[in-house]
């Protein structure tokens, strides 16, 4: 399966969302699948192992157009809560399946040499002369793509998954509520009522 891998130190499970960076082609970007909660660790392993994910070139261009169970786009809130880390190509092993094991900057150059492009002019870019971009500027970027992609109307499987999220929610704050201020019950008040007449 595409995408997928493990650091090479401490085996941990990783999503890779870029197999290079601009102006750093020895450096990716991965998200750290275990530190994601369940909800959001399925929606992303269903959208990793859905068509559109294993035919993308770059993880990151799906999880740009794909919403988490309440409603957020996936690579605005990993981004947004920190679970996008840049570490070194080499310190990233790709686990296609369960045999096999190619480190990503080995796998980098193989598809650069199968390109027939640099190592450099692997990362994805908008096709203008690089420029350093500052961290406010990639954020800012981000939130307008995201912007963009909420205008975009919602499946009926997403409204679905995104009215449940939403009912648990409403459910557990109305919960949370009634702890800190119970609700006077019925009985209680018409008694009230009754003794006041």
């Amino acid at each position: 399966m595409k995408h997928v891998g493990k650091m090479k130190n401490n085996s941990a499970r990783v999503a890779v969302a870029y197999r290079t960076l601009p102006g750093d082609p020895h450096s990716c970007l991965v998200v750290g699948v275990q530190g994601l909660g369940d909800s959001y660790h399925d929606f992303l392993m269903t959208a990793i192992e859905g068509e559109a994910g294993q035919s993308s070139n770059e993880l990151a261009d799906i999880l740009a157009t794909r919403r988490f169970s309440d409603g957020t786009v996936m690579l605005g809130y990993l981004h947004q809560n920190g679970h996008l880390k840049k570490v070194p190509t080499n310190m990233v092993l790709m686990t296609p399946d369960s045999q096999t094991q190619i480190p990503l900057d080995q796998l980098n150059e193989i598809i650069a040499t199968q390109k027939g492009v640099a190592l450099e002019d692997l990362a994805v870019t908008d096709g203008s002369q690089p420029t350093k971009k500052t961290a406010k500027e990639k954020a800012e970027e981000i939130k307008a793509k995201e912007i963009e992609i909420s205008s975009t109307p919602m499946t009926a499987t997403e409204m679905r998954s995104r009215a449940d999220a939403l009912y648990k929610e409403a459910a557990a704050l109305r919960k949370e509520a009634d702890l800190l201020d119970p609700p006077k019950s019925k009985a209680k008040t018409k008694k009230v009522a009754e003794t006041a007449e």
